[in-house]
């Protein structure tokens, strides 16, 4: 295919950062053709100040129908995408999705099973995999530079925001808009580079805290332990309520330990590994010794438009995918988790229970300050809006 129709479904803030990298011709191979949202507004102001010539629709049965897209980026509420992926597939489009993959698993595992029977091209917007920095770290992981893990840290609070942020959408932040908080909004980018360069967990114990720092229902700040199939263990704190925030993560194996913090990847390389030197050291307090080593990082951070790209190019020439959509469920696994965990106190296993989580999730939908129906959405048993 020399050139790559393009419609993009729900042409919110977001949305419009996707148009407007489109049509400053920042994706080689691609046009902007097409929008499609439920808001009349704002296909008025998408062909005010973005395009006159964007074909604009308020239906996306009649924007599928058109055929004015090879491809569909949807940049819509959670709880929208893997119903309207779903639509796209079965329209025989390619899709590409903003995060997270949805707001519950099984909404998610549906929706890869739809790709798969599509035999379209499936991506999700995990930008941060284009990092070089996580991808050396993840390339040093995978070749046993860190030996075996043993500990995982990552504390990612520098996702501050403040109340009016939260007041500026009444379907942000709740259970019934949203479906969550940090876990869902902000950090599915670190949860899906944190499995990506160490592995799923098998369980955690989380604890969520809701409205702790603003007026809402959901967690704005979390702190999580997790257990790891080697018998390794992380932590994963993070927040919208910290200013100063941090973003430091750290990994440690048998062989030392790799940080990245402040744009830098730093690994502290021990001279013998910690389990031999605990077996052969006879002489009580010691320690390995240890050379801290910068680790230069070729590249710089494609983005958005990197994902795009890449899209792109898999759908012209078979480009092999830095993110695929159907990874998408890993992050998530682990984010239902940490809610299920902070709901029944207890630990959850890695993936949940589907149906235990979608059942904890349906009462907080159920008691939500947001109403779909009120927006002229209704939710259906599952949580998606039709």
């Amino acid at each position: 295919m020399e050139n790559v129709r393009i419609g993009i479904v729900g042409i919110g803030g977001m949305g419009s950062t996707h148009a407007r990298n489109l049509l400053e011709g920042k994706v080689v191979g691609a046009t902007l053709t097409s929008v499609c949202d439920t808001v009349p507004s704002r296909l008025t102001t998408a062909q005010a100040s973005l395009s006159p010539e964007l074909k604009c629709y308020l239906d996306i049965d009649d924007f599928l129908q058109a055929d004015v897209a090879d491809a569909v980026l949807i940049a819509t509420p959670h709880f929208h995408h893997p119903p309207i992926a779903a639509k796209c597939f079965a329209a025989g489009t390619h899709v590409l999705t903003e995060k997270p993959a949805g707001v519950y698993t099984k909404q998610v595992r549906e929706m890869n099973e739809a790709a798969a029977a599509s035999g379209k091209v499936f991506c999700i917007m995990y930008n941060q995999r284009t990092n070089p920095l996580y991808g050396k770290l993840r390339e040093m992981i995978q070749r046993g530079e860190l030996g075996e893990l043993k500990r995982t840290n990552w504390i990612i609070t520098s996702w501050y925001r403040s109340q009016s942020y939260y007041d500026a959408g009444g379907w942000r932040a709740t259970w019934a808009g949203e479906g969550g908080g940090v876990l869902a909004n902000q950090v599915p980018h670190q949860l899906d580079i944190w499995q990506w360069c160490c592995g799923m967990p098998q369980r955690v114990r989380a604890f969520g805290y809701f409205g702790k720092y603003h007026d809402i229902e959901v967690e704005d700040d979390v702190t999580a332990f997790v257990e790891y199939p080697n018998g390794a263990t992380g932590v994963f704190v993070t927040s919208t309520g910290d200013a100063p925030g941090t973003n430091r993560l750290e990994v440690t194996g048998d062989n030392g330990k790799a940080v990245i913090e402040d744009g830098g990847l730093v690994f502290w390389k021990l001279e013998v590994s910690e389990r031999q030197f605990n077996r052969e050291y006879t002489k009580g307090f010691g320690q390995p010794g240890v050379t801290r080593i910068e680790i230069p990082i070729d590249g710089e951070s494609t983005g958005h438009v990197g994902i795009l790209q890449n899209f792109v190019d898999a759908i012209r020439d078979g480009t092999k995918l830095l993110s695929p959509g159907v990874d998408g469920i890993r992050g998530l696994s682990i984010s239902n988790a940490m809610h299920l965990s902070a709901w029944t106190d207890d630990w959850v296993s890695v993936p949940p229970d589907e149906e235990i989580f979608l059942e904890k999730l349906q009462e907080r939908i159920q008691t939500s300050t947001f109403r779909p129906e009120e927006s002229g959405r209704v939710m259906d048993v599952g949580g998606t809006f039709g």
